[in-house]
């Protein structure tokens, strides 16, 4: 069995003119070898006339893919002049014709292969002097038409499958180079939330370091530290993200969630404003998108408070209710600090990471116009029982 397989593969690695020089070479010997091997019942040689006819039925299956239409006719051509001569070995001249029809009935199109299967079986009938003959020639050709189309079946199949997991290959590589996009815009974002807090919150306590060396030396200090704590922070961050890069595929590092917005709050009261954090009923699942989502865009909107409000106090409430969790940031700005660095996509980013997630984003003035608002609903993961 291995050995068949073996020998199949190779076959079809042959190129097709090889192939087609092989056959012909095999044919020609089976048909010539009556010739060559029997002796004359009158003593004398055998038409020289049967080897050429013989010579010329056979030769031109060499060309037979090219022109299957052309050899046929032909072989068949040439094998109807067998019997014209009367010295000559009894053998039925087929064997060309046969290889001839089924490569008409496997590469050519209907008309042409149904009229030349036709000519065929009639030529025959009309050509053969026995009704035993006549019904061997027609179930032989009639057999190796069947063949053809069914090697023309089997070849089309396997064009169709080819096709498709070709499709199938274009399919994955368009699917994983939006995913690497997906990936790519992720970690833009997080750098981008990462390096805008760090930066607005040591920008902060530097321009009050100069005023708090001359009036509060504690307090100079804890904004040196609270500086050195931001910076330290946006570098851990960033180089995690790094890794990521550098890993390919591999996992992904921790990412900041809920749990870490206490300590972002703190963070953040560490520039002067006055943060309050709180939560209100029962906590929910959230999906490890969502998790993130809701520690970037609270970082993001700190860091905009920070950066553009010119606010003395901001608020951040979680409400956990209705299947959802409910984020609630305010402050009592009014409008951005002209001395601090302009803003960016930093409220696109939020409505982005929010609608990622299944959730929605709104952002604008506090409807009692003292402040701003950013409000953002995350679903919850259903809790199967």
């Amino acid at each position: 069995m291995k050995v068949a397989v073996w020998a199949g593969r190779r076959w079809s690695a042959l190129p097709p003119i090889w192939a087609d020089t092989v056959i012909t070479a095999v044919v020609l010997v089976v048909q010539l070898w009556p010739l060559l091997s029997t002796d004359n019942l009158s003593g004398g040689p055998w038409d020289w006339q049967g080897y050429v006819v013989v010579v010329v039925s056979v030769v031109p299956l060499i060309w037979r893919r090219r022109a299957p239409a052309a050899v046929l006719l032909v072989s068949l051509a040439a094998s109807a002049c067998y019997d014209l001569f009367d010295d000559v070995a009894r053998q039925p001249i087929w064997y060309a014709g046969l290889m001839g029809l089924y490569t008409v009935a496997a590469y050519s199109g209907r008309w042409t292969r149904t009229a030349l299967m036709v000519l065929a079986i009639g030529g025959g009938l009309l050509a053969v002097g026995s009704s035993d003959t006549a019904l061997r020639g027609t179930v032989q050709f009639v057999a190796a038409y069947a063949v053809g189309r069914a090697a023309a079946v089997s070849r089309a199949h396997a064009r169709v499958l080819e096709e498709r997991a070709a499709q199938l290959v274009r399919e994955r590589e368009v699917e994983a180079e939006r995913a690497a996009e997906r990936e790519r815009a992720r970690i833009a974002r997080d750098m981008h939330d990462v390096l805008a807090h760090a930066v607005s919150v040591m920008v902060v306590q530097a321009e009050a370091g100069p005023v708090a060396v001359e009036r509060s030396p504690a307090r100079a200090v804890a904004a040196f530290d609270a500086i050195a704590a931001a910076g330290r922070d946006a570098m851990d961050q960033l180089r995690r993200m790094l890794t990521v890069l550098k890993e390919g595929e591999g996992p992904r590092a921790p990412q900041p969630t809920i749990g870490g917005l206490p300590a972002l709050a703190e963070q953040v009261r560490s520039t002067g404003l006055d943060v309050t954090y709180s939560t209100t009923g029962a906590a929910l699942p959230l999906s490890p998108d969502a998790e993130v989502a809701a520690y970037r865009i609270t970082q993001e909107a700190l860091t905009n408070v920070v950066k553009h409000a010119a606010a003395t106090r901001a608020e951040v409430a979680l409400a956990w209710r209705d299947g959802e969790l409910v984020i609630d940031i305010t402050d009592d700005g009014h409008g951005r600090d002209p001395g601090l660095p302009s803003g960016g996509n930093g409220l696109i980013g939020i409505r982005e990471r929010a609608a990622a997630c299944g959730g929605t984003a709104v952002a604008g003035p506090r409807a009692d116009g003292a402040g701003f608002r950013v409000a953002v609903r995350l679903p919850a993961q259903e809790v199967r029982v």
